[in-house]
Parts: C-alpha cells; sequence; structure tokens
C-alpha cells in the first residue's frame, strides 16, 4: 500500500484559509480510504476484523457514504432521503451486508463516491460556513459538519490501517 512521495494523490497540508483547509483535509482522508482498499478483491475487501467485530473495509466503505449522505445531504441540504444501508430495523446493515461479492463492492463504491460528490458540490456552493442545517431540532454549522467528517474519516481510516494490514500485511501512509 506504499506509494512513492512522488505518487501519492495526497497533500501534505500547507493549506491557506478556512476553506481550503477543510476541504483540502476532507479530501486527503478520502484519498486515504481509497488507497487503503487499493487493489483489494470483493473477498479481501469483506474479511471481517476479529469475531464478533462485523468490521471489514468493504463496511467502513458503505457506512462512510451513509455519513456522507446523513451529514451533507440529508442534514444539511434537508433532503428527506431514506439511508443506503441502514434502517430502523437494520441498525448496522452498512456493516453486516458488507458480503463478498463484486457488484456489492461496485454498488458501495458508486454510492460512496456519488455521496461525496454530492458533498462537494454543496460545501462548493456554500455562501460560508456558517449556514447550517438542522441536527434534529439542533441548528448546525456547516463548519461544525465538516470538521465532524473529517474525525469520522480520520478514526476509521485508523481501522482501516489495521483491517488492511490483517488481510495482506500492508501497512501504509
Amino acid at each position: 500500500m506504499s506509494v512513492h512521495p512522488d505518487d501519492d494523490p495526497r497533500t501534505d497540508g500547507g493549506f491557506a484559509g478556512e476553506r481550503d483547509t477543510l476541504v483540502g483535509f476532507l479530501r486527503d482522508q478520502r484519498l486515504t480510504l481509497e488507497m487503503k482498499c487499493a487493489g483489494l478483491d470483493a473477498a479481501a475487501m469483506a474479511r471481517r476484523s476479529v469475531g464478533p467485530s462485523n468490521l471489514s473495509l468493504l463496511g467502513l466503505v458503505r457506512h462512510l457514504a451513509g455519513v456522507e449522505q446523513t451529514w451533507f445531504r440529508r442534514v444539511m441540504a434537508g433532503q428527506d432521503v431514506p439511508r443506503h444501508y441502514r434502517s430502523k430495523d437494520d441498525p448496522n446493515g452498512d456493516f453486516d451486508g458488507a458480503v463478498p461479492d463484486a457488484d456489492v463492492v461496485a454498488e458501495a463504491w458508486a454510492t460512496w463516491r456519488s455521496e461525496a460528490a454530492f458533498a462537494e458540490r454543496f460545501v462548493g456552493e456554500a455562501r460560508d460556513f456558517d449556514v447550517t442545517g438542522a441536527n434534529g431540532d439542533e441548528p448546525i454549522s456547516l463548519r461544525e459538519v465538516l470538521v465532524h467528517t473529517i474525525e469520522e474519516y480520520a478514526r476509521h481510516n485508523g481501522h482501516a490501517d489495521f483491517l488492511r494490514e490483517r488481510i495482506d500485511g500492508k501497512v501504509g501512509q
């Protein structure tokens, strides 16, 4: 999973201003997730960590698609859309439904990319980071949503490090 520094698509920081910093760090976290999953087949993507955990790289992709959808589409844009993988009857569907099937993997990546693209458009069109959405009855700023999303990716990319190492011994940056 190691890439030569010249081939690493991520930045090494150096952002100027709030917008570039938040957008840049979120972009780098998304790229990190993709890099941690690069080159794996469906069986490897769906491989569980250690029982009884249902954690897998595929589950993380599905979960993070849901994170993007919830915070940007549902909370910030106010769209009333059904969640991709979770429901009241299946609250762990993002991880439980992460099965070793190439079509499931392809669909998860397509959904994740679609939600990330929506978020990028939403953020790009926002007049500033003080715009608010509704998190239940509480208003929440786009700034806080961006920081929370970066934190969510950073935490789960840490999980992805361990999952990838368990799959094929590769550790990455």
